[in-house]
């Protein structure tokens, strides 16, 4: 079994309450459910207005497998609306 983990943090710099930093990340969230099959939350700066963490897990028997599709994930990502807000990546197979 092959867990693939990716966190992704994001800068949200036009938002200027906890309520439109919610509708970008549940937007972004909704968008890779539905495409990928895959676990995603909000794993941290939960109360701040202008930052927010994802946390993204995979699980497969194929390590090829989870590595081609975070890879995807992140050009998805960087190929949307939400590329602006990118700041930075992580990604990790156990």
């Amino acid at each position: 079994m092959v867990i693939g983990i990716c966190t992704l943090e994001l800068h949200l710099p036009d938002n200027h309450s906890l309520k439109g930093k919610r509708q970008v990340v549940n937007s972004l969230k909704g968008r890779l459910k539905s495409r990928f099959n895959i676990s995603v939350a909000e794993v941290d700066h939960l109360d701040a207005w202008q930052r927010a963490a994802i946390g993204l897990v995979m699980v497969s028997n194929d390590r090829r497998h989870v590595d081609s599709e975070l890879s995807k994930i992140l050009n998805f990502i960087e190929d949307s609306q939400f590329a602006s807000y990118l700041m930075d990546y992580s990604t990790e197979l156990i």
